[in-house]
């Protein structure tokens, strides 16, 4: 299918389709918008089942990293990367820093950083190979940060659709507990909330629930189950038609990006009565921590400020989107085009 056709694309600035014989690269950068900004997001390395379904993932999150910028109110557009191949198999120094030649010859227009696949020593390795390599050691890991922003969205979430400003004894089920999940784990058993618990990796699920009470449940049950909000913290498009007539949960609020299989099951959701944290609003406290690096400037105080401001910054989508009678995904996407729009018209002046 060519580039312009697919469903994903979005008036994409770039799309580039990267290959090395020599490492066995096979990347796609997807850059959607650089108008806030040179274009930013992470790399992800996963062993898609074709070029289609990775060319859709690279679109897909590219655009959700343009409206994540835009709303968490950083120059930055929005890119993404994504190397198809096993990471506990094929991934290796050769093949990332022939990633990292690409990333270079790009000369500034996409900054890249640790997803899915790709981890922080990974990311050192970029940058020691390419100039626009960000989430490093300067900033620390991401993963608490995403977690804490998250946190604070759904502190939101409880407070707009339960009307309460604690989640002490509400049942959260976590879809997903890798780096960003188990540390969510953490913030949600400290403020008293029941857990349940998944993850396609029996021995991540068990680590979790050593460390914190929390019930394990199988992949497949994690959306059945009676809770107050389900949380997806793993990969994305998990809600769909399957999986939404399935929940019992009043809210979703999770890290996972693009977690709406389709733009339609925003309105789904909103239908049910369920109350959905759009996932880039709340999930940008790693991009918040990490783009210290793009700016050359790192203030931990002033990164824990602006993540305890994805609260309000949440609350106000909630409270937009039950004035309007619209879906909250909507309401998030047209708040982040209207920036993004301003930009665009004072650049013209």
């Amino acid at each position: 299918m060519p580039v312009f056709d697919n469903s994903e694309y979005d008036n994409h600035e770039q799309v580039l389709f990267c290959h090395d014989r020599e490492s066995g690269l096979f990347a796609i950068i997807a850059i959607h918008d650089t108008t806030l900004g040179p274009a930013a997001g992470g790399c992800r390395m996963w062993p898609y089942a074709s070029v289609e379904e990775a060319l859709l993932d690279a679109l897909r999150l590219s655009r959700a990293m343009t409206y994540k910028n835009a709303l968490a109110d950083l120059p930055l557009g929005g890119g993404k990367a994504v190397i198809i191949g096993d990471p506990f198999k094929e991934k290796n120094d050769k093949l990332l820093a022939s990633f990292a030649g690409f990333v270079q010859r790009l000369g500034g227009q996409y900054y890249t950083a640790e997803d899915i696949g790709i981890g922080i020593k990974d990311v050192e390795l970029l940058a020691r190979e390419c100039d626009y390599a960000f989430g490093l050691a300067t900033t620390g890991d991401p993963s608490p940060f995403t977690s804490l922003g998250c946190f604070h969205g759904m502190r939101a979430a409880v407070k707009h659709k339960l009307g309460r400003d604690s989640l002490h004894g509400l049942t959260v089920s976590v879809q997903g507990v890798g780096n960003v999940g188990r540390h969510l784990c953490k913030n949600l058993s400290e403020a008293g909330a029941k857990l349940i618990i998944t993850d396609v990796n029996p021995g991540a699920a068990a680590h979790v629930s050593e460390n914190v009470e929390a019930k394990v449940v199988a992949p497949e049950e994690i959306y059945s189950q009676d809770v107050d909000i389900f949380s997806p913290c793993a990969r994305g498009g998990i809600l769909n038609d399957d999986t939404i007539p399935q929940l019992k949960a009043s809210i979703v609020a999770g890290s996972a990006n693009n977690q709406l299989a389709e733009a339609r099951h925003g309105k789904m959701l909103c239908d049910r009565g369920i109350l959905y944290a759009p996932d880039y609003v709340i999930n940008a406290g790693g991009m918040l921590n990490a783009s210290g690096d793009i700016f050359g400037q790192y203030d931990a105080n002033q990164v824990m400020k602006r993540l305890s401001g994805l609260y309000d910054a949440t609350l106000r989508i909630f409270e937009t989107a039950q004035q309007e009678g619209r879906p909250t995904s909507e309401v998030a996407d047209d708040l982040a085009r209207q920036i993004i729009a301003a930009k665009r018209a004072s650049k013209k002046k």
